[in-house]
């Protein structure tokens, strides 16, 4: 199963929500900075989707955990 470069978008949105950034530095959530590494070196490869399987499995878990909650 893949994952494209606007669902990692939602994705990170939701958790940052979730667990917003805190401390007068703004230190992203561990949530939000998996996420982001994905979403980062997904700009940087010019990839517009990514397997599950290529990626942590912190970052499977937490999309896994966004799908749950945006899937009716």
């Amino acid at each position: 199963m893949n994952i494209s470069l606007p669902e990692i978008e939602e994705a990170i949105n939701y958790w940052r929500l979730q667990r917003p950034a805190i401390g007068e530095e703004c230190a992203l959530s561990p949530e939000v900075n998996a996420l982001a590494t994905v979403y980062a070196l997904m700009i940087f490869n010019q990839t517009h989707q990514v397997s599950l399987n290529s990626i942590d499995g912190m970052s499977q878990q937490l999309i896994a955990a966004w799908r749950s909650q945006v899937t009716v």
